[in-house]
């Protein structure tokens, strides 16, 4: 399972602290949970009404039962909020603050880590549609990986001429290129 840190039991993790350096130090325990707990469990969307969803995806981390705290949707849309700030999260969709798009791995990792897939199961110079790299028929590190996460990857790649996006019948495609 998933190990939660010690800080995780201390009630004032909770609440959001008046003092600047004591708040900054909160925040950066806050942003290093919500990242390791979406790499370990492979989630890559964390919506503020997760705070109030008991026996959510994110329960285990937003709320701890032992101490009767949990954290409020206020402050965990501020963490989000700085999570975007700091290129960790953006808002997926655009235009709205309520659910981020996760950066466990920043998309020039996603780009890299896509490339070494194509690259080792011999899919260069193949075209495949977005569908068949993020729901394979059999698992890979891209399974369950958004389209708009996905596109992102896409388009570093294609910047170096590693990718290009092509269109196909059902949607986008891409054909990978050595690199």
């Amino acid at each position: 399972g998933f190990l939660l840190p010690s800080i995780h039991s201390a009630p004032p993790f909770f609440t959001e602290q008046p003092n600047q350096s004591t708040h900054a130090h909160l925040t950066e325990e806050w942003i290093r949970l919500i990242l390791t707990y979406a790499r370990h469990k492979r989630l890559f969307v964390l919506r503020v009404e997760d705070a109030e969803v008991p026996g959510g995806e994110w329960d285990e981390v937003l709320r701890n039962e032992r101490i009767n705290r949990r954290i409020l949707p206020p402050y965990l849309s501020s963490l989000m909020a700085i999570m975007v700030a700091k290129n960790l999260a953006v808002y997926e969709p655009s235009k709205q603050t309520h659910a981020v798009l996760l950066y466990w791995r920043l998309p020039e990792e996603w780009a890299d880590v896509l490339h070494s897939w194509a690259t080792a199961t011999g899919q260069l110079n193949t075209i495949l549609t977005f569908y068949e790299i993020s729901d394979p028929p059999i698992q890979s590190p891209l399974s369950g990986i958004p389209i708009p996460l996905l596109r992102r990857a896409i388009t570093i790649l294609s910047r170096s001429n590693r990718a290009q996006i092509i269109g196909v019948a059902d949607g986008e495609g891409v054909r990978f290129f050595v690199g």
